[in-house]
């Protein structure tokens, strides 16, 4: 199942994500940067860049690990709704794969779909008309992402 994530909530979109993972299906999300995070701007922005303060002064090999890339950003929001400890969990987060923009060709070639074969997804229950929000592309550049 291929999934666009453009004017999806985030929270909405990585819950229903992690549901038909749980169920064993192989789901690609794609548009990631085009997810929206509800709110103000400012004090979702202010709230992450908080985040990067919270360091492990013992040994700063074992985490808190802060995502920058809007994929890699909607993968740990997804992973938080998924029980990732147990092999279940595992295994569901193993089945997602989450890309940047809409790469026909990488889907094609790595997970062995045929992109025009394959219904791309929008679940019109996961959007939401917001008056305030701040696009996953725009947050992970404000806090000092590169894509």
């Amino acid at each position: 199942m291929i999934v666009d994530a453009q004017d999806l909530v985030l929270g909405r979109m990585a819950s229903f994500v992690a549901k038909t993972a749980l169920k064993g299906e192989n789901i690609v999300v794609v548009n990631a940067e085009k997810a929206l995070v509800s709110g103000k701007k400012d004090d979702i922005i202010r709230r992450n860049m908080a985040k990067l303060n919270i360091k492990n002064k013992g040994n700063f090999t074992k985490g808190p690990y802060h995502q920058r890339r809007p994929d890699k950003y909607v993968r740990s929001a997804i992973k938080g709704m998924l029980p990732h400890q147990k092999p279940r969990g595992i295994e569901a987060f193993n089945n997602i794969m989450v890309y940047i923009g809409f790469p026909k060709e990488v889907i094609e070639k790595d997970l062995k779909i045929q992109v025009s074969k394959e219904e791309v997804v929008k679940p019109p229950h996961l959007s939401k008309n917001l008056d305030k929000y701040v696009t996953v592309g725009e947050l992970c550049t404000s806090i000092g992402g590169r894509y």
